[in-house]
């Protein structure tokens, strides 16, 4: 079978997470041919491969956001009909439009995406939502804003799709519209898996960020929600990593039948015989993250700075590639300006060798799914401390059913003082530290095994791919 994996922001530009998940994934199904469709932000990340691709990886695709920017101004005037108008008016007041719609006028029409941006229709519908909505806001304001929401997604119709038997998008969004286009030009069904909800994550990052005018906050999140919608409503499956993401998904709109939960799985034999680190006077803490501000670094570090005035024999090590370079150098500013002591970032490192130096794990992340990082701890024998985020929670204390005991010490996102106390507690009751370690063990043997997770992935495309077949049969 011919899969065609729809990536956004990972694989294969950026290293650890996703870009992991996918790239062990795509290995253990020799049997399937897989085409990778790629979206990134820059031009200057193609070919810029962070790994070496698969040998059953037989085409790649990529798209860069950017380029919709480079587009041509526009000559000849098109002259819209009454129903592509209408889909053109919903989709800019995000509501439901009716993407086939926008499908052909993109990608089989081939319009160019400013025939419309520039047109007298989108600056109608402008004034209407402005007169409505935002009336103490400067129209130019509005206009660029909401021209630089929608510009990215008509850009992205009109790309070349390539041919699959099936598409398969890990995550709603620019990916998620994606897969909906293929399945409309050739015919075939598409699944979504999300690892994180992407909606929320995008919701989350928006009302942070400091680009977004506060004005437009809203628009932006109804932006992301009417994206991820177009992927709920057409996707054969739609899965996620824990019960709880199953649930979100729903709430947002995803019909219930339609969901299901596959759990992640690692590599457990590659990590069950590392052996405990030797008693040496110190605690040594690893944290295996990429760089990258959703992963809250600097917030780890300033929990550091102050376990390093309670437990002087502790070393910190902060292991992964850097995912975003300002980001990365803002946090090696912060550990010099504190002169925190004993805090090692490492790089990249062979994580399976590195391990042996680690006494337990952190993850002080903002947004997680079901990282991996924690299962491998665990499959080593580490126990963690984890924000809780994600169904981190459920991993270190278990679902129901689940009699292993406590795995590691959830804290609140963001907060130093109960990181820092975690680690603290961690660090002095080293019997507790090894009884916890031998509960995330035999949890990760039992429930989050690679092997497992790729059985169910299969029987998922067989389903998929027969309930499909089924529906057009005569």
């Amino acid at each position: 079978m011919r899969i065609c994996v729809i990536l956004e922001g990972c694989y294969p530009y950026v290293t650890g997470g996703v870009s992991t998940w996918i790239h062990q994934y795509i290995q253990a199904m020799p049997e399937h041919e897989f085409v990778l469709w790629t979206i990134a932000a820059s031009s200057d990340d193609k070919g810029k491969y962070k790994y070496r691709l698969p040998e059953n990886v037989t085409e790649i695709h990529e798209l860069f956001l950017q380029d919709a920017l480079k587009l041509p101004a526009v000559k000849k005037r098109y002259k819209f009909s009454e129903k592509e108008i209408q889909a053109l008016t919903d989709f800019v007041h995000c509501k439901r439009p009716d993407w086939e719609v926008l499908f052909e006028m993109y990608n089989d029409k081939k319009i160019s995406p400013m025939s419309f941006l520039m047109s007298q229709e989108f600056l109608d519908i402008l004034v209407s939502i402005c007169e409505k909505d935002y009336p103490y806001v400067a129209f130019s304001d509005m206009f660029h804003t909401m021209r630089s929401m929608f510009l990215p997604v008509l850009y992205v119709l009109g790309h070349e799709v390539p041919k699959a038997d099936l598409y398969h998008t890990i995550a709603t969004g620019y990916g998620g519209i994606l897969a909906r286009l293929g399945s409309y030009k050739y015919q075939r069904p598409f699944m979504l898996t999300e690892h994180g909800i992407y909606t929320r994550e995008r919701e989350e990052e928006i009302i942070r960020a400091r680009w977004v005018p506060s004005s437009f906050k809203r628009s932006w999140v109804r932006f992301f929600y009417m994206l991820s919608a177009a992927a709920y409503d057409r996707a054969a499956m739609v899965t996620s990593l824990f019960a709880n993401a199953r649930k979100t998904q729903i709430n947002i709109g995803c019909r219930a039948e339609k969901c299901r939960v596959i759990a992640n799985g690692i590599h457990f034999d590659r990590f069950k015989d590392i052996p405990l680190k030797p008693e040496d006077g110190w605690v040594d803490i690893g944290a295996i993250v990429r760089l990258a501000p959703i992963k809250d670094i600097k917030t780890l570090i300033y929990s550091f700075y102050e376990l390093k005035f309670r437990v002087e024999q502790v070393r910190l090590h902060i292991i992964g590639p850097e995912d975003d370079e300002q980001y990365a150098k803002e946090c090696y500013e912060l550990a010099e300006q504190l002169g925190v002591k004993d805090l090692i970032f490492t790089g990249m490192v062979n994580i399976l060798e590195y391990m042996e130096k680690l006494d337990f794990t952190v993850l002080s992340s903002i947004s997680e799914g079901q990282p991996l990082s924690v299962l491998e701890s665990f499959a080593a024998g580490r126990p963690c401390v984890t924000t809780d985020v994600g169904c981190c929670r459920e991993l270190l204390d278990g679902s129901e059913g689940d009699d292993f005991g406590p795995a590691g010490i959830c804290v609140p996102p963001m907060e130093r003082e109960a990181l820092c106390s975690a680690m603290e507690r961690m660090c002095m009751r080293a019997e507790e530290r090894y009884q916890m370690g031998k509960a995330g063990k035999m949890r990760v043997e039992k429930y989050f095994r690679h092997e497992d997770m790729i059985r169910n992935y299969k029987q998922a495309y067989t389903e998929v791919m027969s309930t499909w077949q089924g529906s057009v049969s005569p």
